[in-house]
């Protein structure tokens, strides 16, 4: 990566997850807005790497490569992390060591067993060996492939329309928690929860949707004034 960071055209940025869980940063999303508006051909986002729930790489990007190494139990996690689910295309890396060729058969196997219906994607399983350049132009070449089929079928409309939804809806969330709670805590009605809460006059619950009342309210007053 060091190697490409002054190539002319690319920009590199590390954004730290700061204990969001996902596998991405919470600005992540918003970075990849900003490389779409300023015309960048090609965005490649890298995760810090995904459980059952954190795959919020699905809702972003177009085409999700799934990298394993061999010898780590990462067939063995697949199978429990539901990874084969988002995956459109799976590398081997580390081509070279025991148990590549194992690792690729497994995978290779697991994929064929997964229901898929009439027309979907069919992923495969590549090898690679990213130190010796071996196998990249492959997986370059399906993933240009993954692309041409997104479009060629029509899939790329739902996954924006997917992409879109989630995207208002995460900030719609973040806006109106941001809205509703900043209120609460500056006025002390949060600490009178709390307090409430641990001496059990009131249950979490109730609080809640008296706190959804009240805000409620308040936002539709201030917005007719």
């Amino acid at each position: 990566m060091n190697r490409h960071a002054d190539d002319d055209g690319v920009f590199i940025r590390s954004l730290a997850t700061r204990g969001h869980l996902g596998g991405l940063s919470r600005s992540t999303g918003n970075v990849v807005n900003v490389m779409d508006a300023m015309g960048m051909d090609i965005v490649i986002i890298e995760t810090v790497g995904v459980g059952q729930d954190e795959i919020d790489i699905v809702r972003m990007a177009h085409t999700t490569a799934v990298v394993m190494v061999p010898g780590l139990g990462d067939d063995i996690q697949a199978i429990k992390a539901g990874i084969l689910e988002i995956g459109d295309v799976f590398v081997v890396n580390k081509g070279d060591r025991e148990g590549a060729d194992r690792t690729v058969r497994e995978l290779s196997a697991m994929l064929d067993m997964k229901p898929s219906k009439p027309g979907e994607w069919q992923a495969k399983v590549l090898k690679t060996e990213a130190q010796c350049n071996r196998g990249i132009d492959e997986l370059v070449a399906e993933m240009e492939a993954h692309r041409g089929f997104l479009f060629s079928s029509g899939a790329i409309n739902h996954l924006l329309e997917e992409r879109n939804a989630s995207m208002f809806m995460d900030l719609l969330k973040d806006r109106l928690f941001s809205e509703f709670f900043s209120h609460i805590k500056v006025n002390g009605r949060f600490r009178q929860i709390i307090d409430d809460m641990m001496s059990r006059k009131k249950d979490p619950y109730t609080a809640v949707e008296e706190v959804l009342t009240e805000e409620t309210g308040r936002v539709k007053w201030t917005g007719s004034a």
